[in-house]
């Protein structure tokens, strides 16, 4: 951002911009209120046990003072302050700046742009609702900003996780999330505006809505951006920060929420599931499509997990690693060491050259230390002990509160059920059950997840499942028309290749105006480059980088073949040839073409004579003319030998090769 204490965003990634990112509940809850009554009694027991003071379970008390870490009751008030005393109140601590109540407000000055001034107050909440009415009384500069702490010490020290508002709301970094690091650097993870100016001397009623490291912002009751990377600790409370200037705030309250439900509330947007990770700008599965996708908006990374051999919980969609990988064979037949060894890139485009199967282990650690939460699919049949390795990587890595686990193997989902009741459960169909109502029931799902073809012949079932506590999540879907009538069909996600134009489109729903019309799809052949020249020995393998495309079409001198597929120029004529790309999606039609040379040179012809299949003592009679450099009479030799001592097809192309070289 320019001109702020905080550029947004800041680090390795600085270049790509944040984007608003969809609904993101982080704990299990299922919409049922027997559950959620369940769950709060045995939190109250524990809490008796250790001999702290519970609370009370009907109309809780309003608090203002920051208290000791207690069980979290839906619904308790744990602040409420309207400053009708003449002090700070009980428990408010000024850590810096000027702080102080004025005609019943609570004001806050910083006296530059340097100057964090800060406030701490309330306790730590899991799921929480901080709400005030705030009105900047004077800023240095239309940079400058007022934030909500929502995890912050009670000391003040860093780190900090905030939600911050400038004067100009509506520019396109007037609200942020940012984490303030212990070294005291900025990072501003997601940025975005609101409908309206705060201004100076103007009251606006804003609230941050947090389940555990997701958030949303709330600007005069409108949801207006949301993000993953909510930075938790152990104890930090709540706060308010001021930077170069002057603000007031009035009606603070902060009420404990239950878990975040998994069914979309009223005037929120679809829940953007990145299938395969950003899958169609990367290499789907790896930790290269996750970061795409999560920068790109996406709240949740969908990913299957299969084991090796040995056990290991892979990141892969298939059961074997061929088309995926430069391996082959089924993922369950090859060792970690054997998977680890694999290039899982190249095959998309030559830029991911590298890129490994991530394990299920690597992928957590990256979730939880760079933001996003896991849609993870158990994948085909797995046994109770293959399970329960799977659970034993989530609770290791702590990320019980970020993994939502779905299969179509009912036994899979059983299996988590009984090893990890805390994981919440979605069930994958194509078609619909007779009842989805009652398996849902039976399995306890959090989620029933279905085709969009299926879905599409009983919409209605949605209004049922709600009815039951049970959200509906549909895949894959890339086209803006499907997403439009999803919404409204009131499913609460989408699971889609394309995340970054999905959370664009819930971006203009948030706003309240026409979504845009999609965009016209690009697309790109990164190889073989443009103008490249090959020999007989060279085999580059195609590939084709496209957006906005439902579908990629690429051809070879006007015959169709596979993007990723190794290019034959041993089957290839002399000369020039033409590849043609042809994307096609919601937005239209595009188109790009490259041209290619195949040359001949002495190593080429070498490789078309070796691999010609033409008999043992043809292939020595031709190399010796070769290193010779008798390619006229290699070339007559080639000829007279076809369809006898050498393939007739390859013949030809060997003589032409050998006469090209007798004239060079």
């Amino acid at each position: 951002m320019t001109q702020s204490h905080h550029p947004s965003p800041v680090g390795a990634h600085a270049e790509l911009p944040p984007v608003h990112l969809g609904r993101q509940p982080v704990r299990r809850a299922t919409g049922r209120t027997a559950r959620r009554t369940s769950a709060l009694v045995a939190a109250v027991a524990a809490v008796a046990a250790l001999g702290l003071t519970t609370v009370a379970l009907s109309a809780p008390a309003a608090v203002s003072a920051t208290t000791a870490a207690a069980a979290q009751a839906p619904g308790e008030v744990v602040v409420s302050e309207d400053f009708s005393g003449s002090g700070l109140p009980a428990g408010w601590n000024a850590v810096e700046g000027d702080w102080k109540v004025e005609n019943g407000r609570l004001v806050g000055s910083s006296a530059n742009s340097g100057q964090q001034s800060r406030i701490t107050f309330g306790r730590h909440l899991d799921d929480f609702r901080f709400e005030a009415t705030a009105r900047f009384e004077s800023v240095q500069d239309t940079a400058r900003w007022t934030a909500l702490g929502l995890d912050v010490p009670a000391s003040g020290s860093t780190p900090w996780s905030i939600a911050t508002m400038r004067t100009g709301t509506t520019a396109a970094n007037g609200l942020e999330f940012a984490q303030r690091s212990t070294g005291n650097a900025w990072n501003v993870t997601n940025t975005g505006s609101a409908p309206s100016a705060a201004g100076t001397g103007r009251d606006v009623r804003i609230a941050v809505e947090v389940h555990g490291t997701s958030a949303r912002w709330i600007f005069e009751g409108k949801e207006v951006l949301r993000t993953t990377q909510v930075a938790r600790s152990a104890d930090g409370g709540q706060a308010l920060v001021v930077n170069g200037a002057k603000v007031s705030f009035d009606d603070i309250r902060v009420t404990a929420l239950a878990p975040g439900a998994w069914i979309r509330p009223a005037g929120s947007p679809l829940t953007v599931f990145a299938h395969r990770g950003a899958s169609s700008a990367a290499p789907e599965n790896t930790l290269v499509s996750d970061e795409i996708a999560r920068r790109g908006g996406a709240e949740w990374i969908e990913n299957d997990v299969q084991p090796s051999k040995d056990g290991v919980p892979y990141v892969l969609h298939d059961d074997t690693v061929d088309r995926t990988t430069n391996g082959k064979g089924r993922i369950r037949d090859l060792t970690a060491a054997q998977i680890d060894a694999l290039d899982a890139g190249s095959w998309f485009g030559p830029a991911y050259t590298g890129t490994r199967v991530p394990t299920l282990a690597a992928q957590l650690d990256d979730l939880r230390t760079r933001g996003g939460n896991l849609l993870l699919e158990i994948k085909g049949q797995h046994s109770r002990d293959e399970v329960a390795r799977i659970v034993k990587e989530v609770r290791d890595h702590g990320m019980t509160g970020r993994v939502f686990v779905q299969s179509f193997e009912v036994d899979a989902l059983r299996y988590t059920r009984e090893l990890a009741p805390e994981l919440p459960l979605g069930l994958l169909r194509g078609d619909l059950d007779a009842d989805p109502v009652a398996i849902s029931r039976e399995l306890g799902l959090a989620a029933y997840n279905p085709s969009d073809g299926g879905l599409s012949a009983r919409a209605g079932v949605v209004k049922d499942l709600h009815a039951a506590g049970v959200a509906v999540n549909v895949w894959t879907v890339d086209a803006a028309a499907r997403w439009k009538a999803l919404e409204a069909a009131g499913v609460d996600g989408v699971i889609t290749n394309r995340p970054a134009e999905l959370s664009g489109w819930n971006s203009a729903w948030l706003q309240g105006g026409a979504v845009a019309p999609p965009a016209a799809p690009k697309v790109e052949i990164t190889s073989p480059v443009a103008g490249a020249t090959l020999d007989r020995a060279q085999q580059p393998v195609t590939a084709v980088q496209a957006t906005g495309a439902e579908t990629v079409r690429l051809t070879l001198d006007g015959k169709e073949i596979p993007a990723g597929a190794p290019l034959d120029t041993a089957t290839l004529a002399l000369g020039k040839h033409t590849l043609r790309a042809e994307a096609t999606g919601p937005g239209g039609s595009a188109q790009a073409t490259a041209e290619f040379t195949v040359a001949a040179t002495p190593t080429g012809l070498a490789s078309l004579i070796l691999t010609s299949g033409a008999d043992r003592n043809a292939v020595a009679t031709l190399t010796v003319m070769l290193g010779q450099g008798q390619y006229q009479p290699l070339a007559n030799w080639a000829e007279n030998q076809a369809g006898r001592t050498v393939p007739a097809d390859r013949a030809q192309l060997i003589a032409a090769d050998a006469r090209a070289l007798g004239r060079s």
